[in-house]
């Protein structure tokens, strides 16, 4: 066996199908998985998505990255984009279920999304982000992983699938992490579970990342966070660490995953959170 780390992490031949590629985190995964060889097709809704990946075509090689921009709610053409992947991409070895609306629609920052006043569209939005994007992915692109007889599916989760925010935190600021959020990323966990036990036997692996406080002060939209927010230093303050996450920092727990070095690693969920969680 090679102990060398640049074959252990090495993603070099495999394609892997990114969600959100677009997105604050999203944009840093796929940088990750192309640095480290992979061919990444990449899905988004957002106009952002084609002008990234002509970015990372002219850097990584006009073959390594391609854009399928579709509305993830619109379910039929949600599908239709699977099964065309699923019938064009032979080499498909890594799924990474990263997409999810962090925004109004899904209760985050808007007093209607509070436990008291959250409606029905709001859960709906949630879940279907948090679990049933993910179960659709894996129902249409796991036949390839499963006739490769190899496959490994990452999903993004969050710290708060497994504790709950403190309220504390949101007191007198614009900020708001609404319930269903950390319901369905909860049930995303228990999803990954479930798709690591009854796939193992055709060498497909699932498992989770839980990022903590990773706020976006990239952009100005309505989920940004301005760098010298009081919000951050209260979440500085809740890690170990003393800081929130920077997005690089997420990588090296997607290559592990996504790569042979956790080739006997499945249905766990992997925390990288400044040590939130443990206190």
């Amino acid at each position: 066996m090679n102990f060398d780390a640049q074959s252990l992490f090495s993603l070099q031949g495999k394609t892997a199908v990114l969600t959100g590629a677009s997105g604050f985190l999203g944009r840093t995964f796929a940088r990750g998985l192309l640095s480290n060889g992979a061919r990444v097709v990449a899905l988004g809704r957002s106009s952002r998505l084609e002008q990234e990946v002509e970015r990372w075509r002219d850097e990584f090689g006009a073959d390594r990255a391609c854009a399928k921009r579709v509305d993830m709610y619109d379910r039929l053409a949600l599908e239709h984009v699977f099964e065309e992947i699923a019938a064009t991409e032979n080499d498909l070895e890594i799924l990474i279920n990263n997409a999810f609306e962090l925004g109004p629609n899904t209760g985050f920052n808007t007093p209607n999304g509070t436990l008291e006043l959250a409606d029905a569209e709001q859960w709906l939005k949630s879940l279907t982000g948090g679990v049933y994007w993910a179960a659709l992915a894996a129902q249409k692109l796991g036949p390839v992983m499963k006739a490769r007889g190899t496959g490994s599916i990452v999903n993004v989760a969050t710290m708060y699938a497994l504790v709950a925010p403190s309220p504390r935190l949101y007191e007198g600021t614009a900020f708001m992490n609404p319930p269903a959020y950390s319901a369905a990323k909860a049930g995303l966990l228990a999803f990954t579970r479930y798709v690591a036990s009854f796939w193992g036997s055709h060498g497909i692996r699932a498992n989770a990342i839980l990022p903590g406080p990773f706020s976006n002060t990239e952009d100005n939209g309505s989920n940004s966070v301005r760098d010298n927010d009081p919000f951050l230093q209260r979440l500085r303050d809740r890690t170990c660490v003393g800081r929130i996450g920077r997005p690089e920092e997420l990588v090296g727990a997607l290559l592990f995953l996504a790569s042979d070095a956790s080739s006997y690693v499945t249905g766990h969920a992997l925390v990288v959170d400044g040590g939130w969680t443990v206190t």
